[in-house]
């Protein structure tokens, strides 16, 4: 019978712990002001093609496409080739040994096997493109996964390297000075 107002007193504790966010998630870093830019005239079907062609020439496999909402989804994996995970000390795929000697007349010895066999971590890179109101809009984002394919890192690509690559190669926007 004493517990339950202890408990009801720590339940009560507890509960002002959690708050609710102050803000709505955003992309951070904040997507580059050359990720939007205008079509100059161009059809929006006609960005939406080059686009297609630019994203499929970098091989990027396209995911979702919708001519009537002005949309692209496009995205490529490829693995990470002596990436090392940050959060645990997986040095990759193998067998460990280990065992020890006790008092008296006992010893063990174990053998132990690394999880993730034949798998490497992966980088998977995501990108969007939106033509809408005369103007195009890129996001691109990447994600990190480690060899039991578990997410490790994420974030906001929306440089302006990229960027400014992405539309210097649309032949609608060519000046002649492709980087």
């Amino acid at each position: 019978m004493k517990s339950r107002p202890m408990m009801l007193v720590l339940l009560l504790a507890l509960t002002g712990c959690q708050t609710t966010p102050d803000r709505l998630p955003r992309a951070e870093p904040a997507p580059a002001p050359s990720c939007y830019f205008p079509t100059n005239g161009v059809a929006g079907e006609e960005v939406l093609r080059q686009s297609v062609a630019v994203l499929e020439n970098w091989e990027f496999e396209l995911d979702n496409t919708d001519t009537t909402l002005g949309l692209i989804t496009a995205s490529k994996e490829h693995e990470l080739i002596g990436y090392y995970d940050p959060y645990d000390d997986y040095y990759g795929p193998g067998v460990r040994f280990f065992g020890g000697l006790g008092l008296g007349h006992r010893s063990s010895i174990g053998l132990g096997f690394g999880g993730g066999i034949g798998q490497r971590p992966m980088e998977s890179e995501r990108v969007s493109v939106l033509v809408q109101n005369d103007h195009v809009r890129l996001s691109r984002d990447i994600r990190r996964f480690d060899h039991l394919r578990d997410l490790r890192e994420s974030r906001s690509a929306s440089d302006d390297d990229f960027c400014r690559r992405f539309q210097s190669a649309l032949p609608a926007f060519d000046t002649g000075s492709r980087l």
